[in-house]
């Protein structure tokens, strides 16, 4: 009976001195960078419910592969426009600037804000603007992937 109390005091002993000797690293405090989405934005990729348009329109109408969107200082131009959510240039405003999920732009003259779900991930290794709309039809959906010109 005397060794399975021993037995017990040593299995305790270590359990206490493995459990203390343990370092606990504090983790930093991570903040989210705010999204800088200025520059000039070109179109990669774009469909309308879910067909591939991105080799198809390029006409002399429209030109996607002509298509940017210029963000600067709260404000937007577009150049050879393409069935979008607005039709001339404005503001715009990111729901939240450092966890955007929707954009907001406002064309110049208009009186109402038109806003759209957005997302901003790292696709190999490119940052990739996201932007999924119905410009008018709701059962026509549009999804531009766009890239940063450099």
């Amino acid at each position: 009976m005397k060794k399975l109390n021993k037995f017990k005091f040593l299995f305790f002993a270590l359990l206490l001195l493995a459990g203390a000797s343990c370092k606990v690293d504090k983790i930093k405090d991570v903040t989210e960078p705010v999204k800088d989405i200025s520059g000039s934005w070109r179109i990669i990729k774009a469909t309308r419910n879910g067909t591939d348009l991105t080799t198809v329109v390029d006409t002399n109408i429209y030109s996607i592969s002509k298509f940017r969107i210029n963000f600067s200082g709260g404000k937007y131009t577009i150049t050879n426009p393409l069935p979008f959510l607005v039709t001339g240039d404005g503001t715009y405003a990111l729901d939240n600037p450092q966890y955007a999920f929707t954009i907001t732009f406002s064309a110049t003259g208009s009186t109402t804000p038109v806003s759209t779900a957005f997302s901003y991930p790292i696709v190999d290794g490119t940052r990739v603007l996201n932007l999924v709309f119905s410009p008018g039809c709701p059962q026509t959906t549009y999804t531009y992937s766009l890239e940063k010109v450099n």
